[in-house]
C-alpha cells in the first residue's frame, strides 16, 4: 500500500460514524507504531476521536459515553506499546478496518510467494519469536494454500464415499508447511520461528524469521548464537524439518503437559504414535 493509500485509509476510518467502537484505541496505537508521528497526528487532530480526547482532558466529555470509558481506561492502563499492538492483532477484523486489510491482501497476492521484507508486520509477535533488528536476521513473507489435501480421484473399484478425496487433511499444520518451504528456498539460512499475519479466501500468509548461522553478528549474539554450529552446537541444523520451531513443537503436542500428554515424550514415534 502506498503512502497516499495509507493516509486515505486512516483518514476515512477516523472520520466515520463508527469511531466510538472498541477498536478505536487499539487502532490508534497500531498506526502510531507503523507511521511517523508527523503523518498520524494531523489526521488525528481532525478526527472525532481526537476531539473527544480533547473534551475529556478539559472535563467536558460525558462520563457515561463509551469514548470516555476507553480514554479513562487508556489513562489508567499500565501497559506498554507491545501490549497494545498484541491486543490489536488478537482480533484484527475488529481492530483494523476492512478497506485497510483488503488493500493489504491485494498487494500481498501480487507479490512472489517468498518475499523478503525489511521490517515485521507484527512487531510484538516477531520479538516474541526471537526477532532482532540486526545483521544476519532475515524476514520472509510467504503464503500457503488453505484447506485440505488436493487429492485426485482414484479410478478403482470402490464406492464413492470410500474414494478418499475430500475431507482429508495433513497431519502437519499449514504453518509448518510454510516454514519448510521457505527453508528449502533459502538453503543457507535456518528457520528460527514464524507467525501468522493474515489470510484471504485462498491462502494463509506467514512471516518466517530466518538467521544466517555463519554471520559473525549471529555467532557472537548471546541468544541467537546457540543456533550456530560454529559455537559447537549442531543440534539445530535443519531444525525446521524436525519440529524444533514453535509451530513444530505445537504440532508434536509439546505445548501440552500433565494428564493426557503421557505418550508425547520423548517423541511420538517412541510411543507408536499413540500421542496423537
Amino acid at each position: 500500500m502506498s503512502f497516499r493509500e495509507e493516509r486515505a485509509a486512516v483518514n476515512v476510518y477516523y472520520n466515520t460514524k463508527n469511531i466510538n467502537s472498541k477498536s478505536c484505541w487499539n487502532f490508534f496505537i497500531f498506526h502510531a507504531t507503523q507511521f511517523n508521528n508527523e503523518i498520524i497526528l494531523p489526521l488525528l487532530k481532525k478526527s472525532n476521536f481526537y476531539q473527544s480526547y480533547a473534551q475529556y482532558r478539559e472535563g467536558r466529555l460525558i462520563k457515561g459515553s463509551f469514548v470516555g470509558q476507553v480514554l479513562r481506561s487508556g489513562d489508567n492502563m499500565a501497559q506498554g506499546l507491545y501490549q497494545h499492538v498484541r491486543a490489536t492483532w488478537k482480533r484484527p477484523k475488529d481492530a483494523l478496518p476492512h478497506m485497510y486489510r483488503q488493500a493489504r491482501m491485494a498487494q500481498w497476492r501480487r507479490e512472489p510467494v517468498n518475499c523478503k521484507i525489511d521490517r515485521p508486520t507484527r512487531l510484538d509477535a516477531a520479538r516474541r519469536m526471537g526477532y532482532k533488528a540486526k545483521q544476519g536476521v532475515v524476514l520472509i513473507r510467504t503464503r500457503v494454500r488453505r484447506g485440505g489435501l488436493r487429492k485426485g480421484k482414484i479410478h478403482m473399484k470402490r464406492k464413492p464415499s470410500k474414494a478418499g478425496i475430500s475431507k482429508i487433511t495433513m497431519a502437519k499444520n499449514t504453518q509448518r508447511i510454510a516454514e519448510e518451504r521457505v527453508a528449502r528456498h533459502f538453503p543457507n539460512l535456518e528457520v528460527l520461528n514464524s507467525y501468522w499475519v493474515g489470510q484471504d479466501g485462498k491462502h494463509k500468509y506467514f512471516e518466517v524469521i530466518m538467521i544466517d548461522t555463519h554471520h559473525p553478528a549471529i555467532i557472537n549474539d548471546k541468544q541467537l548464537g546457540v543456533f550456530c554450529s560454529a559455537n559447537g552446537n549442531k543440534a539445530h541444523k535443519g531444525r525446521v524439518y524436525r519440529g524444533k520451531t514453535s509451530a513444530g513443537k505445537r504440532g508434536r503436542g509439546l505445548h501440552n503437559k500433565g494428564k493426557g500428554a503421557e505418550k508425547l515424550r520423548p517423541s511420538l514415534k517412541a510411543n507408536q504414535n499413540r500421542g496423537k
